[in-house]
């Protein structure tokens, strides 16, 4: 079931919610004082560690078995690091690993283009811009149309097996979730040309570096047939994975209208929803369970969000903004039922 946080007695005033958003100050002010947005630079040193060993671990065993069918269940474990490893980039990109960019640029790119075979440029770029605008189907690239369509006006435009595919697309969502790694993989290649031409060169030469070692790794190890399987079978786990751990945070969630403004803390309350769990889920979602705190605090360390949870509750509920909180299970139900709706638009 899900858990709406009920309005308080002193009710936010929306028109404080202009562009410097006064609304969402008091809230930074009571988190930054927690030192919350402090960085951890020792937990991520600690993390990273940890999957630099998972992946040696991984390597030694993949060579000691050799040419032999029980290697696909490696994959399993290595999709697993390589996830871990997507979430450190993902934080790199948020800043939130150093107070510098250039620090942070260069753990992103090594998480991202070496070890996972993503463009940290290309994605860091459209992530951002999720976080500027979620759930804007006019500016959030999440939720622009493609395979899958988000809103009943993008629905409407689809016509003929399109329009048949879109009514059943809530079957198709979790499906396609294999496909994510290989999708990661085309999309980082096909936006290389639009990052800076230094830039595009550095994460070109990172990204050959990448897929040299892997497959150099895969088929130095097995047999054709056997590496060709563990590469499907390693892509669509860590698609599976990766996929599923951003699938509940905004679908099924409000979507302002085209032009429509509410304010960093509106706008990021309520398009976001927050995932219940101890420490399995949130470590297998990689912090972004706390999706209300990480969009309201975009360089919070993962560590901390935990702890900032109660204030956020708490100042929602006495500011009158819904604060959305939900079991694992029943936020892919949402998503499902959203998709479901959308799909009967057309």
């Amino acid at each position: 079931m899900s858990t709406l946080v009920e309005p308080g007695p002193d009710r936010l005033d929306r028109s404080t919610d202009d562009g410097a958003d006064r609304g969402f100050t008091p809230l930074l002010r009571q988190v930054r004082a927690a030192g919350l947005l402090d960085r951890r630079p020792g937990w991520y040193v600690g993390s990273i560690t940890s999957n630099a060993a998972l992946l040696g671990a991984i390597v030694v065993t993949m060579v000691v078995v050799g040419h032999s069918w029980w290697q696909l269940l490696l994959a399993v474990p290595l999709a697993l690091w390589s996830t871990r490893s997507s979430f450190v980039g993902h934080d790199a990109g948020h800043l939130q690993i150093s107070r510098s960019r250039r620090s942070n640029r260069w753990v992103g790119l090594a998480h991202g283009n070496v070890l996972t075979g993503t463009s940290f440029g290309w994605w860091n770029n459209k992530h951002n811009r999720h976080h500027g605008h979620p759930n804007d189907v006019t500016r959030d690239p999440d939720v622009g149309a493609g395979i899958l369509v988000w809103s009943p006006a993008q629905a409407a435009t689809r016509s003929g097996l399109a329009r048949l595919w879109v009514r059943h697309q809530a079957v198709w969502f979790l499906p396609l979730l294999l496909l994510e790694g290989l999708n990661l993989k085309i999309s980082s290649v096909a936006g290389l040309p639009a990052l800076p031409r230094r830039d595009r060169y550095t994460e070109a030469g990172l990204l050959s570096l990448h897929y040299a070692a892997y497959f150099a790794l895969v088929f130095g190890t097995m047999s054709l047939a056997q590496g060709l399987t563990f590469i499907a079978v390693h892509q669509a786990l860590l698609g599976f994975h990766l996929g599923s751990s951003f699938a509940p945070n905004h679908k099924g969630m409000p979507m302002p209208d085209a032009g429509e403004s509410w304010g960093h803390l509106r706008n990021q309350v309520l398009t976001s929803r927050t995932v219940r769990g101890g420490r399995i889920v949130e470590w297998m979602l990689g912090g972004l369970n706390f999706q209300v705190e990480h969009h309201l605090f975009a360089t919070m360390p993962r560590a901390n969000l935990r702890a900032a949870q109660p204030m956020v509750k708490e100042y929602c509920r006495r500011n009158g903004v819904p604060y959305t909180e939900t079991g694992l299970w029943e936020s892919y139900r949402q998503a499902l039922s959203y998709l479901r709706t959308v799909g009967a638009a057309a």
